[in-house]
């Protein structure tokens, strides 16, 4: 149980306003999912490490939301998978994941693709080695096609 009072923490999700009323020690991944519905980021080991929780902070930095706390999102934007597409126009990275056929099972994903956002904001033309050097973890083993996905995403927004 947290030791931390609930108050009302606001911050920006998916461009829309929120606020919610949570201990400020709750992971954000909880109140994604439990407090405001939205889905995609997953639970998977909740010590940030499969990263199946990523989310972008800013519009450019991966955070893993099982271990990121609610009052760090406070003043901040949150992009879930849910706020990637724009309208019905997907983002480049989930329209080279569809291409390259990526996903088996499919959890770990909305993870692997805000992640890849995140990687390509920094590096608009990674290197294999960038590329490998993501933590996230995919457990049907798709690291190939991932990787082909990132390179094809790349060129798209260049």
């Amino acid at each position: 149980m947290s030791e931390n009072p609930v108050s009302t923490h606001s911050f920006v999700l998916n461009g829309r306003a929120v606020s919610v009323e949570a201990p400020g020690d709750l992971p954000l991944l909880w109140v994604l999912r439990d407090i405001l519905g939205v889905t995609g980021p997953k639970y998977g080991c909740g010590i940030n490490i499969c990263k199946a929780c990523t989310c972008l902070l800013d519009g450019k930095e991966a955070i893993t939301t099982c271990s990121f706390p609610l009052a760090r999102a406070e003043g901040h934007e949150i992009t879930t998978i849910e706020g990637l597409a724009q309208g019905d126009k997907l983002h480049p990275v989930q329209e080279a994941w569809i291409e390259h056929d990526v996903p088996q099972c499919g959890y770990c994903q909305p993870g692997w693709i805000m992640a890849t956002v995140a990687l390509l904001e920094q590096h608009k033309q990674p290197t294999d080695e960038q590329i490998d050097a993501m933590e996230n973890v995919c457990r049907c083993g798709t690291y190939f096609r991932i990787r082909q996905a990132i390179h094809d995403a790349a060129a798209r927004m260049a």
